[in-house]
């Protein structure tokens, strides 16, 4: 009945047709659902059923727990500051809640999740919304098809944010995203950063005080023990541990254990927070060939070496230095960016040596930042995105490299 309804349709979005300015919009609607009409055929061609569309599907999947996570951790972390304060969140989210007459306790799973979406699927949908126009209006100009690549960034981006941000930065910052991270450079496959994380960081940068304000930490209540999204805002959001660290070291995670961590009950942006989720989704994608299992090993083996070595360095100053490398891989963005970033096949290397030195550096330059710089306690979006600049040159040099050996061998 659709594929029927979708041609039925075609005749007016052909070139000469009514509504032919649209004609990428149906296009990209169209190729959603089936594949495209026109495929190679001729016997030069290496035919493959894994297409871009495929692709961009396993990584959606592999994000689902992610997903699941940001639904309920975020209500979940909003219960438990109404829980700790003498008054609710002050936001049209509680009031939706109370208005269907649900439960604003953190025991209550369905509410969680209830409440985590009233916040996560507006942003959603509003950066699915901008991302389209942008895509479609690019795809007209150029006379290109509408790429799948926005699939997997419309999600990304809305992972990497703070519950509650206002909705006309998502949409600034996804226009930044897609048009300065991608379709200034050609698009989809040619774009050199990775999308999701220039949004992130132009919102960060741009509005650092309404993208870290949104972060309710229950125990952080006042004297008179009223919280809210304001008065228990942690500095830095997606990272409230690690600010904790940044001030305490190891003695910040009193009040948190490495357990809840792991598994993602704690602030932070919606869907970082999880390691064991961002974990389930390495399986996936190394399962499928979708991501690189060099890179993702090679940012471990770079934050083991340089956690450890400052571990043994140590500062009497600053006791970020103290740090072990297992809580660095569980608080803030490290393993959502380990996995779903750095193992972005577009921005990242593409050689085998090169994928090791790659994510060996991802690693290196992740702690360095977060315990280096007091005031920017993360690392993880930074580090990616400066290798992502020498992604071309890392490849360049080993490619060269292995040129050099061959001729040797050759001449011998």
């Amino acid at each position: 009945m659709l594929r029927r309804l979708l041609d039925r349709g075609a005749r007016h979005f052909e070139h000469g047709g009514s509504l032919d300015s649209l004609q990428r919009l149906y296009e990209a609607i169209d190729h959603f659902f089936y594949t495209p009409s026109s495929v190679t055929t001729g016997p030069t061609h290496i035919r493959d059923s894994f297409d871009v569309k495929r692709m961009m599907g396993l990584v959606v999947v592999a994000l689902s727990g992610a997903i699941a996570m940001a639904l309920y951790n975020t209500g979940y972390q909003a219960h438990l500051t109404i829980e700790g304060g003498a008054r609710p969140l002050d936001t049209w989210q509680t009031s939706a809640m109370q208005a269907l007459d649900l439960p604003l306790a953190s025991g209550q799973v369905l509410a969680c999740v209830v409440h985590g979406a009233l916040y996560f699927v507006p942003v959603l949908l509003v950066t699915y919304a901008v991302g389209t126009v942008w895509e479609v209006l690019f795809a007209q100009v150029r006379g290109h098809e509408v790429n799948e690549g926005l699939l997997v960034t419309g999600i990304l981006i809305p992972l990497t944010l703070p519950p509650g941000i206002p909705l006309w930065q998502v949409a600034l910052g996804t226009t930044f995203g897609v048009v300065i991270g991608k379709e200034i450079f050609g698009g989809t496959g040619r774009n050199i950063f990775n999308p999701a994380l220039t949004a992130r960081a132009f919102l960060f940068f741009a509005y650092p005080a309404e993208l870290s304000g949104n972060v309710w930490v229950a125990a952080a209540a006042g004297g008179d023990g009223v919280t809210s999204a304001t008065s228990a805002a942690d500095a830095y959001t997606g990272a409230t541990w690690l600010a904790a660290a940044a001030t305490s070291g190891i003695a910040g995670f009193d009040s948190v254990t490495w357990t809840d961590a792991f598994l993602g009950f704690v602030p932070g942006s919606m869907g970082e927070t999880s390691a064991l989720a961002c974990l389930a989704g390495a399986v996936l994608l190394v399962a499928t060939g979708v991501g690189s299992w060099r890179i993702l090993l090679g940012v471990t083996i770079g934050t083991i070496a340089a956690a450890s070595g400052l571990n043994a360095i140590g500062s009497a100053t600053n006791p970020y230095f103290d740090v072990p490398f297992w809580w660095h891989m569980v608080l803030g963005g490290w393993a959502f960016g380990a996995v779903f970033m750095a193992t972005d096949p577009v921005t990242a290397t593409q050689t085998n040596t090169g994928r090791w030195i790659y994510g060996i550096l991802i690693g290196l330059l992740t702690v360095l930042i977060r315990v280096v710089n007091p005031a920017y306690p993360e690392g993880m979006m930074l580090a990616i995105l400066f290798m992502n600049v020498f992604a071309a040159t890392i490849d360049h040099v080993v490619v060269r490299a292995n040129i050099r050996r061959r001729q040797a061998r050759a001449a011998a």
